[in-house]
């Protein structure tokens, strides 16, 4: 299972925030953008069970991190 995680910091905390999330399992990648986000993360775990965990517990306790927006990629079947 993977998804986009969107991500919004403290000002001035993107690198920060960056480089924390790339120490931790399941980050495929983690980069800056403009807009109201500062961060877009893909990250892949086995289940959204796992995946949401990951996020709530894993980068939403990252200090700096003020909102993460979850976009699962694949999770409902095509029809």
């Amino acid at each position: 299972m993977q998804a986009y995680v969107l991500i919004q910091t403290d000002l001035g905390r993107v690198g920060e925030v960056v480089t924390e999330m790339q120490g931790l399992p399941g980050i495929v990648r983690a980069d800056t953008v403009t807009g109201p986000y500062d961060i877009v993360a893909l990250l892949e775990q086995p289940t959204l069970e796992e995946l949401g965990r990951q996020v709530v517990e894993g980068i939403q306790v990252i200090d700096g991190v003020t909102r993460t927006l979850t976009c699962p990629l694949g999770a409902f079947p095509h029809p």
